[in-house]
């Protein structure tokens, strides 16, 4: 019995440090910290800003939604006369468009047939939103709701992009 005991605490022992071992050979190539870029408040506030004047141009008021690779708001700008609901609209076609890496106009015909809408409060399949990506890494979304047509809506979160695209490709 001693000796067993012995033995398991042995063998134990063993696969503890070759487990540490194991796991110290993985982290040793790995950096302790992960740089991630982020927008600024700046540009953040530009593509807002840009998306707006885009839309007074169509005759049209709406709340722009900037959300940051992570989903959250960074900027939320609401024109005078946008309705209320435009602010969670907007946010959520932000959030979608920054999710699937795709303007949420395109979705509208992937869920078709077998594959159902997601069921997750947070998405919204509807145009006017737009991903906000640099180098084909996605930094965040940008949604537009009010207009009375969710194509307008597209267009004006597109020319709130377009504002800042060239420097985001240079930067």
């Amino acid at each position: 019995m001693k000796t067993r005991l012995i033995v398991t605490v042995v063998v134990n022992l063993l696969l503890a440090a070759v487990g540490e071992s194991a796991y110290a050979d993985t982290t040793a190539k790995q950096p302790l910290t992960v740089n991630i870029k982020r927008l600024s408040l700046d540009t953040a506030l530009r593509i807002g800003k840009a998306a707006i004047d885009k839309c007074r141009e169509e005759g049209v008021q709406i709340t722009v939604t900037v959300v940051d690779r992570g989903g959250h708001e960074q900027v939320v700008l609401r024109d005078v006369l946008a309705m209320d609901l435009s602010i969670p609209i907007s946010k959520k076609k932000a959030y979608t468009a920054m999710s699937f890496n795709t303007p949420t106009s395109a979705l509208a015909n992937r869920f078709e047939g077998a594959y159902s809408v997601p069921k997750v409060d947070e998405l919204i399949i509807a145009a006017g939103g737009v991903p906000i990506t640099i180098a084909g890494t996605i930094m965040g979304g940008v949604g537009v709701s009010g207009a009375p047509s969710g194509l307008t809506d597209e267009r004006c979160a597109q020319a709130g992009l377009a504002a800042v695209q060239e420097d985001l490709e240079l930067d």
